[in-house]
């Protein structure tokens, strides 16, 4: 049974595609803490659809239309990556509280003028790296926090499947879609090379960045072979720590994704499933005072909707900030771009220097 909160966050989701439908139109539904309040999209039909099956207070297919209601407090951005970083602005300029999905943005500069516009206004902006709310990865974190000591290296991974939506079609709602529905101009996926780096070693890069801190210079190998693409990368981290971080779509084996931390008070070994499993991460953390091994069980998996928590209760009551905020939005572009060019280049990559696009 879902217990709500008394004072709820209204929020307002700009976006009824796939990722909508699969994680944050739910999770509105579903949070302690906040409410639909509204859906905004350019498809009349599909906005009718997701408006009957979850009720929202209003609906807009015009977006400015949407931020001029004085009643919605808070805008997830739920769109293609292009539109993150204008729709992102509009809603802050406009006074509303932003959680957006990742990636924050597709260049760093866009990035930086997002930055901007967040330090002048005030407002709240939280990147929607959910995996930060894994409550296996957090259960890392707090023993990373204050039990590990010294942290010496990472090896982390994220292996997509050839069988990846067998799988999760078994298990997800069959997508709704109109022709009316607005796309960005051209193929995102023309370039699949940029397209991966952008879906997938955002969420990769992140983690590591969650684990490890900063990431300040990368040198990295990328493969292409049989419609596979592989990076390898090196990373330096900024308290000393080394790391390596592959990226591989898709192997030809079952989902692959998790991370190994070796520490000067113990070591962590993570395995990390599919997000649309809603199953939290399986973390064993070893300690070396007294040689055992701890596992969190993290029953409560639904990353999306304990994000959006995170979010509201940051918003709302001034809780910190616990999800990725614009900062780590902007080092993740900088430090996937920093990648791109480390493979294009063959040298070493300082992150701190990048500019441009992905």
């Amino acid at each position: 049974m879902i217990q709500k909160d008394g004072r709820r966050l209204r929020v307002g989701v700009l976006g009824a595609g796939p990722i909508a439908q699969f994680a944050h139109l739910e999770s509105c539904a579903k949070a302690r803490n906040a409410d639909l309040y509204a859906i905004c999209d350019a498809a009349p039909d599909l906005l009718a659809r997701m408006a009957a099956f979850y009720a929202p207070e209003r609906t807009f297919t015009d977006y400015d239309a949407m931020l001029a209601d004085p009643a919605v407090e808070a805008v997830v951005v739920a769109t293609s990556d292009a539109w993150h970083v204008p729709a992102a602005i509009a809603a802050l300029e406009a006074g509303k509280a932003v959680l957006c999905e990742k990636p924050l943005g597709t260049a760093v500069e866009e990035v930086e003028a997002l930055r901007d516009v967040v330090r002048r206004t005030g407002r709240v902006l939280q990147v929607g790296h959910m995996k930060r709310f894994d409550p296996g990865l957090e259960a890392a974190r707090a023993f990373i926090d204050g039990e590990m000591g010294q942290r010496l290296a990472l090896k982390a991974w994220y292996c997509d499947s050839t069988h990846r939506y067998t799988m999760t079609d078994a298990v997800q709602p069959l997508p709704v879609s109109s022709a009316a529905q607005k796309k960005p101009a051209g193929n995102p996926k023309a370039d699949l090379r940029r397209y991966f780096m952008l879906a997938h070693g955002s969420h990769l890069v992140d983690t590591a960045r969650f684990l490890c801190g900063d990431i300040t210079e990368v040198r990295a190998r990328h493969s292409e072979r049989f419609g596979a693409q592989c990076w390898f990368v090196e990373t330096g981290f900024a308290d000393g720590t080394l790391g390596h971080l592959d990226l591989t779509v898709a192997v030809r084996m079952d989902w692959f994704e998790g991370f190994q931390l070796y520490g000067e008070h113990g070591s962590i070994l993570a395995k990390t499933y599919n997000p649309w499993y809603y199953k939290s991460s399986d973390v064993e953390i070893f300690h070396e005072a007294n040689a055992t091994t701890r596992r969190v069980l993290g029953a409560d998996g639904h990353f999306f909707r304990r994000q959006l928590e995170g979010f509201a209760a940051c918003v709302l009551d001034g809780v910190p900030q616990r999800g990725a905020d614009v900062e780590d939005g902007l080092a993740s572009v900088k430090a996937m771009a920093a990648i791109a060019e480390s493979a294009r280049s063959g040298r070493a990559v300082a992150v701190a220097d990048m500019t441009g696009a992905v």
